[in-house]
């Protein structure tokens, strides 16, 4: 029970730094106010700032500061949910991973190196696919074309049940191939095991996805974040007795895995279908879910490149650290890293990485905060588009954006504050330490401009610029950020840093490429194409909206 304990402790730890960052972002919008009375001296800013006139959207000058504090609101009541749903989620691996890691080091390192292969194979995909409802269901739901929402959450489970088929193939012969990779084969064959019993966790995550991106497109996001709560708590019930009762051990934690996911579909199945607020968004099964398929895979599969071209990458960070001189120091610091916390274990580094891994978790928080964010900028501004709002989506990217812009300078501020005594609290070891020090200046840089481009993604999928994100990506990442990062780290000798100076590079000309096309957008065309898309599907629509 003492065991138990420490889960929960570890949930208090999460939700306290849930908290803080509504705190932080509740007095973001006084600065916004201040920031708007800049706004007539400053000419850069007005291909975001909605002007103060055009038509039926005149905000005017009186309204202004009325509007940002109204627009503040609406992005805090959808970012807040979205923040904790993502720990939660993101806690139930962490979860399992701790209850294996009373089995001892063998299950300890099969356990996470398979999560991590299930993430970079499986997750991560099913994530990007999903991401498309952003774009489908926020419009629809903005144009008022309620029914269509439940139509293409059908159609997106559909499609990713298909496709997860082939991903659950390549699980059950995990092992064959992390023993390809040149990983141990005893450890490969174990995380084998693991991920055979977790690919039932693959079917339910597409389907949870789904469910997720169709309340959150409605503005209804409260009771996901009930729904994982709950989940998250039975999930500690679930992975005592499976692993410590039942005789399962490792295998128990995976399938503990599964069962919560499903969980967690069913309870959003049952509030989607018996709730009032999703009468109009939900009128049962449809064949119509069957019909243009391959219009729904046209958004979804740029979504998934999006999604993995920009965490894969991350994950290549660690693999070229693995060929630096120093492997296991360069592993140990470049582990803080939000996204890489289960590939450090490929290289079997177990003792550091443990000691490590609340760091990598606090990390982590600070990325959930632009993430949360930028689910609620793709929201309003698929709604505003398609509702035909295009001064409304602007002013949406404009307060997020300022927003993401304060809160990541202070949160900069703090991790180059705490930079000398942060390593002192997860490792004794001076030279540890001392690289931890020099490098959390670089992780606050690449932290502040990730956040930018989280914004400048949201945008992207709510406008449904998906494709050409895709290959903004694709030439961000792997045509200047991992060869900058080689070319640092081994031709200039900067090690690790070199490697995440790399990323960084890669991550400024992403946020380049994206505000260029962010402010040279023409917000009218793009409402037209958001009610175009909705009007132009052959599902009947309602012409009365």
């Amino acid at each position: 029970m003492k065991f138990v304990t420490n889960i929960l402790d570890f949930l208090l730890q999460q939700c306290s730094a849930f908290n803080f960052c509504l705190c932080l972002d509740t007095q973001v919008f006084y600065l916004l106010l201040e920031f708007q009375r800049m706004e007539e001296g400053n000419s850069s800013l007005q291909s975001l700032i909605p002007s103060s006139g055009g038509g039926g959207e005149n905000l005017g000058k009186g309204n202004q500061k009325r509007e940002i504090k109204q627009e503040v609101k609406k992005q805090l009541w959808l970012a807040g949910p979205l923040i904790g749903v993502s720990v939660l989620q993101y806690s139930l691996q962490v979860i399992s991973v701790m209850f294996v890691g009373h089995l001892g080091e063998l299950a300890l390192s099969s356990a996470s190196l398979a999560t991590s292969f299930a993430t970079v194979t499986g997750f991560s995909l099913l994530l990007g696919m999903g991401s498309a409802l952003d774009t489908l269901c926020g419009q629809a739901y903005g144009a008022n074309q309620y029914r269509l929402l439940g139509v293409y959450m059908q159609r997106a489970i559909f499609v990713l049940i298909i496709v997860s088929i082939p991903l659950s193939v390549i699980w059950a012969y995990m092992g064959s191939i992390l023993v390809c990779m040149g990983q141990d084969p005893e450890i490969s064959m174990e995380a084998q095991l693991y991920a055979r019993w977790m690919i039932p966790s693959l079917f339910a995550y597409g389907a949870l996805q789904c469910n997720i991106k169709f309340l959150q497109a409605q503005n209804n996001v409260f009771p996901m974040m009930l729904s994982s709560g709950i989940t998250t708590l039975f999930h500690i019930l679930v992975c005592w007795l499976l692993v410590f009762k039942s005789g399962l051990g490792s295998k128990g934690a995976a399938l503990s895995n599964a069962i919560s996911y499903w969980i967690n579909v069913v309870l959003l199945m049952l509030y989607i279908k018996f709730s009032p607020t999703c009468r109009k968004t939900w009128t049962g099964l449809s064949k119509e879910a069957f019909r243009e398929v391959i219009d729904f895979l046209r958004l979804a599969i740029p979504s998934a490149v999006m999604v993995c071209i920009e965490y894969w990458s991350f994950e290549m960070v660690v693999l070229l650290s693995g060929l630096l001189p120093n492997p296991k120091l360069e592993m140990s610091v470049l582990s803080i890293s939000p996204s890489i916390f289960f590939m450090v274990l490929l290289f079997q580094d177990l003792l550091i990485t443990i000691i490590l891994s609340t760091s990598v978790n606090t990390m982590w928080m600070v990325y959930m905060i632009p993430f949360g964010l930028s689910g609620a900028l793709s929201t309003r501004v698929s709604n505003e588009l398609g509702g035909g709002h295009p001064h409304a989506a602007r002013l949406a990217l404009y307060v997020t954006f300022v927003m993401t812009v304060a809160v990541g300078a202070a949160m900069g501020l703090i991790t180059i504050l705490v930079r000398k005594v942060w390593g002192c609290l997860y490792s004794n070891e001076e030279e540890v330490v001392k690289y931890i020090s020099t490098m959390m200046p670089v992780l606050a840089i690449s932290n502040f401009i990730d956040g930018i481009q989280c914004v400048l993604s949201g945008t992207a999928r709510g406008c449904g610029w998906q494709k050409i994100c895709a290959f903004v990506n694709l030439g961000a990442y792997y045509g200047v950020g991992i060869p900058c990062a080689i070319l640092f780290a081994f031709v200039f000798h900067l090690r690790g840093e070199g490697l995440w100076l790399g990323i960084i590079c890669g991550l400024l000309v992403q946020v380049l490429l994206l505000l260029i096309i962010t402010l040279r957008t023409n917000w009218e065309q793009e409402a037209k194409k958001a009610r175009d898309r909705v009007y132009d599907s052959s599902i009947p629509i309602d012409m009365a909206s």
